[in-house]
Parts: structure tokens; C-alpha cells; sequence
């Protein structure tokens, strides 16, 4: 049997409900505070095992900051003796010496699935995907290699199509994890370091918006000026100007000008070579940000030069995976969320109408908020009715999605159609949406 450090958790306790959901956000501070309060395990303890000074243990433990550290979670696991799957790490070391371990945990490929896939029930699916397989690198670490990287980046982030943030977050964030520890200890050839400093930076925005999307503002803003930092490293234009438009959007809350500052250089880095997806997702963007501070000329000027990127594209021209889903009814729909945003309905109503026609409900977060945007445009030209209809599907298709966004957006429609509950489709949304 391995070492068993004097903090090891009992597997009772970590199994405890509040325990396990503080394990899985990776709230260390209150694993700290309860494991003192229940397991008996002192901070000067925790501090010695984990090697973290004792008082920075005791301000976690009263919610003074966070570990975000791929180094440091990997050794609180290993000090706690967490499950690597609790914490979205692979399966460690010691786990199969572990007290009470069974066959069910390492044993045939068919029960390890199922017990990835009991935690993905009994825990939300993000404290699972991350344990998922990833193949041990090579010794040394080629652009092709990288690109094998790229595609994987590629595939999860499909993910974000049917998921929402609050279930993707660790997913990527493992792999933004996964990445720096590559490049902090592999051995490169050629230009690999700096391609692999590029996929940083593109897994890093991957994370970043789902950090906003699930809520965690200030980590997604941390995780954008991150990824410009590596793009800047990387010498990636397009990465460092997209960047840029993800921090104009954070910006929006606290600054419009400043927003529309940020969003106009995200435009400035566009080159001759930008590809016309990423120029196009600049404009809107910057034509966004322009809406939102009123800005109408100005928006519609950014609107127009994202449909003559779209337009200049040339046939086979190769574009990012992470800008390749930006289309002409990715356009209309902005197109649309502006004009409702500058309360212009009759511009509104018919570009996202027609937009969402198209739009498959596969996509229920992002389809549950373009709905919203159709639902308020109908509100400010008074056609009530149609906009409680709108809300009450907006509603239907955000259950169950893993994202803040949806509520945040949908509630306060809500709140303004209460005073119309004479009307029958007003009075059954509000009873749908009262419980």
C-alpha cells in the first residue's frame, strides 16, 4: 500500500454532498473549512501537505480567493487523496492502492465507462468529460503533432453547441491546463513551441467564454487577457485581435465607450491575409458594441463591413475552426440583436424572423437568447402578444442548458409583460414560468 498523508480524506466525506459539489467547482477553501470541521485535519496540516503557506489556508477557507493553478489542484489531490475524475484530472497515481478501491474503478473498459458515466448523472456532466482520454505525447513535440492538438481543440468545441458553459468549463479549461504543462516540460522541434503558444491562446478564449457563459465573469476576463498574451507571443494576429473583441464584450458592463475603444482596435489588427471569417466576426463584434452605446451610423458601417468580408471570400479559402461558423445567418441574426438594441422593431423583426427560421433548435442556448432579442424587438413595437410567444419558447428551449445567459435575459422580459397578464398568452407564460 502507497503513502497515505495525514490528510487524507475519508472516502465518506468527500462523498458528503456539500463536500463534493465544493470538490467540483474546485472551491478548495471550503473542502478546507469543512475537512477541519468534520475530518478533524488542521489548516497548519493542510498548509504543510499541500505546501501552502498556513495563513493563505485560512483566508481560502473564508472565501478570501481561489486556487486556479493546474500545479497546485493536482497537488491538493494528491495531499487530500481526491479522485482524479472529482477534480477533472486523470485518474492519479495512487488511486488503484487506494483504501476500499475495487475492480470497478480500473478494471474492463466497459465499467470504467459506466463509472464515468454515473459520475456525469450524480455530478454534472463537467466533473466528468475532463477525465475523458487523452494520449500521452510523444517525447518530442512537432508541428504535426500540434495540429493533432488543433483538431481535438477542434472537436470539444462542438461541445459548446449543445452545452452550456456551466457544463464546458472544465472541459476546457483542463485542456488550457493540459497545454501549459506541455510547455513547460516537453522538448520542441522546429516552430512547434510557438504554433503550441498559438493553440494556448485559442483554448484559452475557448475557456473563457465559457467561464462567461456560466456566470464566472471576472475568470473569463482573466482567461481573454491571458489568451492575447500568449497570441502576442505566438505572433497570431487573428487570435490577438479576437482577444481583443472578447474583452470589448466583457468591457460592455462597465464601459461602453471603452468597449467600443476595445472592439474598434480588435478591427485594427485585420491584415490583407485576415481570413474573411475572422474579419467578419471582428465587424460584428465592433458592430455590437456600437449598438449597445447607440451608436447607430456607426454600427450599421461595422454591419455592412462584416457582409463585404463574407462577401470576399474566396472559394476553398482555408478559415480557423474557431471563426468558421460565422455565415451570413450568424450575420442576420446580429444584424437583428442590433436593431433591437437601437429599438429600431421594424428592422429587428424581419432580419431575425427570417434568421431563425433557419436556426435549429439543436442549438437551444443560442436559439433560447436570438428568441429573446425577436421577443423584445416585439415588445418595443407593443405587440405583446407575439412576445410573450416568443419568451415562452425562448423559455422551453433554455431548460436544462448549462448557461446564465438565457435567465439573464428572459427575466427581465418577463417582468415588463406582467402588466398585460389579461392577455392569455402573457397569463401562460407567467403561470409556465412561475414555479
Amino acid at each position: 500500500m502507497t503513502y497515505q498523508p495525514p490528510t487524507a480524506l475519508p472516502r465518506d466525506f468527500i462523498g458528503q454532498d456539500d463536500v463534493h459539489r465544493a470538490l467540483v467547482a474546485h472551491d478548495f477553501g471550503t473542502v478546507f473549512r469543512l475537512a477541519r470541521e468534520r475530518a478533524g485535519i488542521s489548516y497548519s496540516r493542510i498548509a504543510t501537505e499541500c505546501d501552502i503557506k498556513p495563513n493563505r489556508v485560512g483566508e481560502l477557507a473564508k472565501g478570501i480567493g481561489r486556487i486556479t493553478t493546474f500545479e497546485k489542484i493536482v497537488q491538493i489531490a494528491d495531499a487530500l487523496r481526491v479522485p482524479g475524475h472529482v477534480l477533472g484530472l486523470a485518474a492519479r497515481p495512487w488511486e488503484s492502492d487506494a483504501p476500499g478501491h475495487t475492480s470497478e474503478e480500473t478494471g474492463h473498459p466497459h465499467v470504467r465507462r459506466r463509472t464515468i458515466l454515473q459520475a456525469a448523472t450524480s455530478t454534472g456532466l463537467a466533473a466528468a468529460l475532463p477525465a475523458l482520454h487523452r494520449p500521452e505525447p510523444p517525447r518530442r513535440i512537432t508541428p504535426a503533432y500540434v495540429e493533432q492538438l488543433r483538431a481535438r481543440a477542434a472537436r470539444l468545441r462542438r461541445l459548446d453547441i449543445v452545452l452550456g458553459g456551466g457544463d464546458t468549463h472544465r472541459v476546457y479549461l483542463a485542456e488550457v491546463q493540459h497545454t501549459k504543462s506541455l510547455l513547460r516540460d516537453a522538448v520542441f522541434t522546429g516552430d512547434s513551441r510557438q504554433k503550441l503558444t498559438g493553440l494556448l491562446a485559442e483554448q484559452a478564449q475557448q475557456a473563457g467564454w465559457a467561464a462567461f457563459d456560466g456566470g464566472r465573469a471576472r475568470e473569463a476576463r482573466s482567461l481573454y487577457e491571458e489568451s492575447r498574451s500568449h497570441a502576442r507571443d505566438a505572433h497570431d494576429d487573428d487570435l490577438y485581435g479576437n482577444a481583443l473583441a472578447f474583452l470589448a464584450y466583457q468591457e460592455l458592463s462597465d464601459d461602453r465607450k471603452a468597449a467600443v475603444s476595445v472592439a474598434r482596435a480588435s478591427c485594427a489588427t485585420i491584415t490583407p491575409t485576415t481570413p474573411s471569417t475572422v474579419r467578419a466576426l471582428l465587424y460584428e463584434r465592433l458592430a455590437w458594441t456600437c449598438a449597445v452605446d447607440g451608436q447607430a451610423p456607426e454600427t450599421e458601417r461595422a454591419l455592412d463591413a462584416a457582409r463585404e468580408a463574407l462577401d470576399s471570400a474566396e472559394e476553398d479559402e482555408p478559415q480557423p475552426d474557431w471563426s468558421a461558423w460565422v455565415d451570413y445567418t450568424e450575420l442576420e441574426i446580429m444584424t437583428g440583436r442590433c436593431w433591437t438594441e437601437l429599438d429600431r422593431p421594424l428592422r429587428a423583426v424581419p432580419v431575425l424572423t427570417r434568421a431563425l427560421s433557419r436556426y435549429s433548435d439543436d442549438n437551444a442556448r443560442d436559439k433560447s437568447l436570438y428568441l429573446s432579442w425577436l421577443a423584445q424587438a416585439y415588445l418595443t413595437a407593443g405587440e405583446v402578444e407575439e412576445a410573450a410567444r416568443h419568451v415562452s419558447r425562448a423559455a422551453t428551449l433554455a431548460y436544462g442548458v448549462a448557461s446564465q445567459r438565457p435567465a439573464q435575459r428572459l427575466t427581465p422580459l418577463i417582468t415588463e409583460l406582467r402588466p398585460h397578464a389579461g392577455i392569455g398568452a402573457v397569463r401562460e407564460l407567467l403561470k409556465r414560468t412561475a414555479s
